[in-house]
């Protein structure tokens, strides 16, 4: 959702959702501002003009914005701390032209959609994350996470003004497990304010169940209706399910354990294999980019039905990447990897490659440049344990490319559909409190998410609490396969086809023939088998 508001010589674009609207209403009105209404749009525009560039440092929310300022000339544009809202921008003809997607650049006369090596190395090697600052094509650039922005006469100023802090962590355990519960609450009943219908996702892991436990105590306390919950299945997925080590049960044994335990009102959307393989493209325009297929098109299908009932979700999205809840985190192998940890298929992802294409650009080359990159940002202390020195590490990566990824999808997914996700875990107070948790009290008894699970202890059953983790819900329909093989071989049998400009035509075809077994290692790696299982897990 965009809003536009103007006052006096100012005027603001705005995407996005302010939490901390009720103390900086507060503030204006002590410092003499008025309103005429009760939309965060006019707040976030006179805090603007109270605060100036500053406006940031006092921001709680999910948000990219501009400003025109017509006395002075001056354009001013921000992106909230983790980049939940995105905003793209490009230099064209001494002109400065910023959307929300990417497509609405190419909307602009003159803009030429081009992918030059960079790009190519973008899709092809980093893909589906990408660099902070980057896009796939040439000169399209998005504004980074927790940087403004300024445009004038003088040109286009980029600065950043937040990042996680390492600091030594003082306080004592005990302590560490209030502060925890604090912020958990107050970040998701922040975000549980709204003028239109508001409910939680529910998938009974350990995640989501947290944000459903004080969201529906929240309605208890506010007198409000029963929570509306919303899960995800597929059709005949309980037929196809097989019982593993790591899923004993399938999700609606937790969902309907949750639901019964907080009383929602929980509704089960169902999603046919055919839908799920139609709304392939459709995803990928929402992301603009080729993205992760069932993953991106099940969740856009998802919010498409509840949207029928509801305008605002909230998600357990980005607890694993605060909390330290993937494998990669304890796996040896994964930290001692030198790459990507969830991403490894380097040599597949190289033959993929047209082969002329191919004999210029090495996609290792570009990956392990951007890794190392990523890395000489991690600040470590003398006071860390060895234990979280290299926790820091991992984490970096996981908070500023996984994450992100995962951010990426649910903001286009859901927007696509005209509905809004929020993701509590994401409160940068948060997750700047949990950055400096030393990692032997983070995994505590060994466990992934281990002091989440701790803190979880008083207030959730003891099956969701002791849940081994699971991944995002996929359908274990074997139709969903031979669909997706036969609508890429109608593509590949034409020689024409402008994708072959980049593939490697007969490679692709030799996995088609082979039923896919020539590409054995996934493109991203799973939560629950890391060396044969296609897709991407999805926080609690």
């Amino acid at each position: 959702m965009v809003e536009t508001y103007s006052f006096g010589e100012y005027a603001i674009v705005y995407n996005g959702q302010i939490y901390n609207t009720k103390e900086l209403r507060n503030t204006l009105k002590e410092n003499g501002f008025d309103f005429n209404g009760h939309c965060d749009t006019e707040v976030l525009l006179k805090s603007f003009i109270h605060y100036g560039n500053d406006v940031v440092n006092h921001l709680n929310g999910i948000f990219a914005f501009a400003i025109w300022n017509s006395n002075t000339e001056e354009l001013f544009l921000a992106r909230d701390h983790f980049g939940v809202k995105p905003l793209f921008y490009t230099q064209f003809e001494n002109t400065l032209i910023f959307s929300s997607e990417i497509k609405g650049l190419f909307a602009y006369p003159g803009i030429e959609k081009v992918i030059d090596s960079q790009g190519i190395s973008e899709l092809f090697g980093i893909g589906p994350s990408h660099t902070t600052g980057t896009t796939v094509f040439k000169n399209i650039f998005e504004l980074k996470p927790a940087h403004f922005a300024i445009y004038n006469k003088s040109g286009f100023h980029i600065e950043r003004y937040w990042k996680l802090k390492s600091q030594k962590h003082a306080d004592t355990f005990q302590e560490t497990c209030e502060n925890l519960k604090y912020l958990l609450n107050d970040a998701i009943t922040r975000q549980l304010v709204s003028d239109v219908p508001l409910c939680t996702f529910l998938s009974g892991g350990l995640d989501s169940s947290i944000i459903t436990k004080f969201a529906a105590d929240y309605c208890k306390k506010q007198g409000l209706p029963p929570l509306d919950t919303y899960s995800i299945d597929y059709v005949d997925n309980d037929k196809n399910f097989v019982k593993s080590d790591f899923q004993p049960n399938s999700d609606n044994y937790y969902i309907d354990l949750m639901s019964k335990n907080l009383h929602t009102n929980h509704h089960k959307i169902v999603i046919d294999t055919p839908e799920l393989a139609s709304y392939l493209e459709d995803a990928m325009i929402a992301r603009d980019i080729p993205g992760m297929a069932d993953i991106d098109s099940s969740l856009l299908l998802f919010c498409k039905n509840v949207k029928k009932e509801m305008t605002v979700s909230l998600t357990g999205e980005c607890a694993d990447e605060i909390f330290g809840g993937y494998p990669w985190f304890f796996r040896e192998d994964s930290l001692n990897s030198n790459t990507f940890p969830w991403s490894i298929a380097i040599n597949e992802r190289q033959q993929l490659l047209n082969p002329v294409i191919n004999n210029k650009i090495n996609l290792k080359e570009y990956i392990d440049y951007r890794y190392q990159e990523s890395l000489n940002e991690v600040e470590i202390l003398d006071c860390d344990s060895e234990q979280t020195a290299e926790k820091r590490k991992i984490s970096h990566l996981t908070l500023n490319w996984f994450m992100q990824t995962l951010l990426d999808r649910s903001d286009r997914m859901s927007m696509y559909n005209g509905f809004e996700l929020r993701v509590p875990f994401c409160d940068y107070r948060l997750a700047q409190y949990v950055w400096n948790i030393p990692w032997e009290w983070k995994a505590l008894n060994g466990r992934e998410k281990g002091l989440l699970r701790y803190v979880c202890n008083d207030f959730l059953p003891s099956e969701i609490v002791d849940r081994k983790k699971s991944p995002y819900p996929k359908t274990h329909n074997p139709n969903y396969l031979s669909k997706v093989k036969d609508m890429l071989t109608i593509i590949m049998k034409d020689k024409n086809a402008p994708i072959n400009n980049l593939l490697n035509r007969q490679y692709i075809l030799d996995i088609l023939n082979s039923d896919g077994k020539s590409f054995t290692r996934p493109w991203f790696r799973t939560v629950n088998d890391w060396s044969s299982t296609y897709g991407l897990p999805l926080s609690g």
